[in-house]
């Protein structure tokens, strides 16, 4: 599990604008009018239709897609009775999730109610305000009344997720894993370790799919639930056993499955030992499982095991279902979230997992083979099939249970409106994170006597991507990592300028005299021009002393490209490098080019810009749909540039005929489906929606990119270099620590595909 800095936690959530979430306005707000219909007197219409009708709050307000996060903070992550105030980041979190994975919109509740009927009162009043209620973080046994009394007093979908997450994700994967072990769960004898809210919510689904009590022994901080205790709750006495055991490490003798919701290190290798065949094992304490899965594979390897970790195969996480349990509530209106809908996203997950696994899912993983099996009985996360697979299964239990006010007749339609609610913005940047961690690379760092780099070095290699080294001044350096607390102590610190750098800066003075002895330099030049951080860090790269090299924040664009250039060079097929900007939109990423490099690209040059960059995407697992841009559409306008875009796009049209592109065209009619059928439908890139836009100069190319960052907000990753031999990023002057680290993952992923 990747290591999280204090400092970087505090930060991450002080930054900016603090917390992590925010109310954005859906309607136009900008004129006079827009706010007379906004506010009075144009907002008494929808507030008269609704007192007549009150099903209307549906169509006239946000109700229908906001969910309420509530809390009152008495059993919040593993950190106890904290308060409502310490638990709102934990809530503001869980808003961020229900948004980025489902688009459901929230508003987190801390509520200052430990009393339980204050509580449900509480929550019965602001009710109306809200599609559905997901309860967080409430302590047992008062969150099973709680949750129990707001079902049967409310008219919304409510869920405890803390009670029925679990339940639901760690129950589709039992069920994979005893297909896998070939046993059947009326006949399995189960364990389960811990008696929470968790434990018990499982235990109770696992009973429903089948699993008979009297093969269940669960146990508690004071042990085994038997019937001669009188210290049970009326939920533990649903489990109570008969069986005759001394502790845990007895009852597991003989046992097919361990289910651990307790504490880290409470499973010993000798107790594995002892299990059944093909024993299943389910050790979900975070961040420590009950026993690791190195331990586990080590003591058993027929073991198929899931933990609560990402790092390991088979993560019970709780993001595989409550973003998409509302997701299919709220589309049908349901009145409840009731045990035919749990159980309608248990199979529909189970069912997933047996499914062949998108490439994209695969590349992340660094897989070319996540298949069904002893280390995939889930999905992984970032699946974007979740999206279209658990809500629709979900809206049709609510439909056939008779809890759903409103019908699905079109169910692709249904399922292709969910697709499109997501764009690809956050899945490709998750993606490409995820896949950099399986295989991270030695990245140089060109200027680390900068606090932002130093910063995000530090974040790179906190989240697994990548492997630091820093190029400067060692006794600066330090005392940048000492003051700011960095965990940096391991990282290599190369100050080219120093002594014990004088062979290497020599051999790569030579390296380069080779290289440019015709090109005006002369073998002292050669040798001295590595004191420089840029040529020496390039040769580095050169020299596979590291995988890539991240640059320019503090300098001009063209210095270390001019050193890349001179040291490493261009690949052997290219003759001109370009730039592309990766813009991370609502309906996914766009990529623009050339950005940086070219001023006015010749035909040859535009065709060469294309055809990197169509390269570097497929790199992504995105298929390039392009764009030759121009202010003319097909030759409505003679002109010079209008006619090279022309040329350009005709040649790729005979040299690549698989590749999605077309030209000369407006942005607009590029963008816009519609427009494009209503007036071109001869044009190549009807129904393909484009997302790559090549640029006839750098002008129009650089002031596009700008203006769609700062105009429409959207984030920026970039420049990335196309065409070097060996990879070499170069940032943007003064960008964010956030910025660098996406150029890291960026370079990681370059480096993956180069390797192979």
């Amino acid at each position: 599990m990747e290591k999280i800095d204090m400092e970087d936690a505090l930060d991450y959530h002080a930054m900016g604008r603090p917390g992590k979430i925010e109310v954005i306005p859906t309607k136009p707000h900008s004129s006079q009018r827009d706010l007379s219909l906004a506010y009075s007197p144009g907002v008494a219409e929808p507030c008269l239709r609704i007192a007549e009708h009150k099903e209307d709050v549906y169509k006239y307000t946000a109700k229908g897609n906001l969910v309420a996060v509530i809390s009152n903070g008495t059993a919040v992550l593993g950190l106890g009775n904290i308060g409502p105030e310490a638990g709102k980041p934990v809530m503001e979190g869980k808003g961020l999730l229900f948004k980025i994975f489902a688009d459901i919109d929230v508003f987190d509740i801390e509520m200052d109610a430990e009393d339980p009927e204050k509580f449900i009162q509480a929550v019965k009043a602001i009710a109306p305000t809200f599609g559905g209620i997901n309860l967080e973080d409430i302590k047992a046994p008062e969150c099973f009344e709680i949750e129990r009394r707001l079902k049967e007093e409310l008219t919304i979908p409510i869920m405890h997720d803390d009670q029925h997450g679990t339940a639901i994700i760690s129950s589709a994967a039992l069920i994979n894993a005893l297909e896998i072990a070939g046993k059947k769960i009326e006949n399995v004898k189960i364990v389960v370790n811990g008696a929470g809210a968790s434990a018990i919510s499982c235990t109770r689904l696992y009973h429903s799919l089948g699993a008979k009590k009297e093969n269940i022994m669960m146990f508690d901080s004071k042990g085994l639930l038997s019937r001669d205790r009188k210290d049970l709750s009326a939920e533990k006495l649903l489990f109570v056993s008969d069986h005759k055991v001394k502790d845990l490490g007895d009852a597991m003798k003989g046992a097919d499955v361990f289910v651990g919701l307790s504490k880290g290190n409470t499973v010993t290798r000798e107790m594995l030992k002892g299990m059944a065949d093909k024993p299943i094992v389910f050790a979900l304490a975070n961040p420590i499982p009950e026993i690791s899965y190195p331990e586990a594979r080590e003591a058993r390897p027929d073991v198929i095991m899931a933990t609560g970790r990402s790092d390991y195969p088979n993560q019970v996480n709780n993001v595989l279902g409550f973003p998409f349990i509302f997701r299919g509530a709220l589309d049908v209106r349901a009145t409840r979230i009731n045990e035919e809908m749990k159980m309608a996203a248990v199979l529909a997950l189970a069912e997933l997992a047996k499914q062949p696994v998108p490439e994209s899912v695969n590349l992340a993983y660094g897989s070319r083979n996540l298949t069904f099996g002893p280390d995939y009985i889930i999905p992984k996360p970032i699946d974007p099939r979740l999206i279209t697979s658990l809500p629709p299964a979900i809206a049709k239990a609510a439909i056939e249970s008779g809890v759903a006010q409103r019908n699905i007749e079109d169910w692709d339609a249904y399922t292709q409106a969910l697709a499109s609610r997501l764009g690809l913005d956050n899945d490709l940047l998750k993606s490409l994170t995820a896949k950099a961690r399986q295989n991270p690379k030695r990245i140089v760092f060109a200027e680390a006597d900068q606090y932002k780099v130093l910063k995000a070095a530090q974040e790179a290699k906190n989240e697994g991507i990548a492997k630091p080294i820093l190029l400067g001044d060692k006794e600066k350096i330090k005392k940048l990592i000492t003051e700011y607390s960095m965990s940096l102590d391991d990282v290599p610190i190369i100050d080219p300028r120093s002594e014990e750098e004088e062979l290497t800066r020599n051999k790569f003075g030579d390296d380069l005299y080779l290289k440019r002895k015709r090109k005006g330099y002369t073998l002292f030049e050669a040798r001295k021009v590595m004191r420089e951080r840029n040529y020496f860090g390039a040769m580095m790269v050169e020299n596979d002393m590291a995988d890539a090299m991240i640059s320019g924040i503090t300098r001009k664009y063209a210095e270390p490209i001019t050193a890349a250039l001179e040291t490493i060079g261009t690949h052997p097929d290219v003759r001109r490098v370009a730039g592309m900007y990766i813009l991370l939109a609502k309906q996914g990423p766009f990529f623009f080019a050339d950005t940086t490099m070219n001023v006015d690209p010749t035909v040859e040059e535009l065709v060469e810009i294309t055809t990197l960059t169509a390269q570097s995407i497929r790199q992504f697992n995105i298929i390039p749909r392009i764009a030759l841009l121009s202010y003319t559409n097909f030759g409505s306008v003679k002109g010079e540039l209008p006619a090279k875009v022309a040329k350009a796009t005709a040649i790729l049209h005979d040299k690549y005929p698989g590749m999605i592109v077309d030209g000369d065209i407006q942005a607009n009619f590029a963008l816009n489906n519609e427009l494009l059928k209503e007036q071109f439908p001869f044009s190549d890139l009807i129904d393909k929606k484009v997302n790559t836009l090549i640029f006839p100069n750098l002008i129009s190319g650089n002031v596009a990119y700008k203006l769609m960052q700062e105009l429409a907000g959207l984030e920026a990753i970039g420049p990335v270099l196309l065409g070097m031999k060996k990879p070499v990023h170069v940032l943007q002057l003064g960008c964010s620590v956030r910025e660098i680290v996406n150029m890291v993952t960026i370079a990681v992923v370059d480096s993956q595909g180069r390797t192979k």
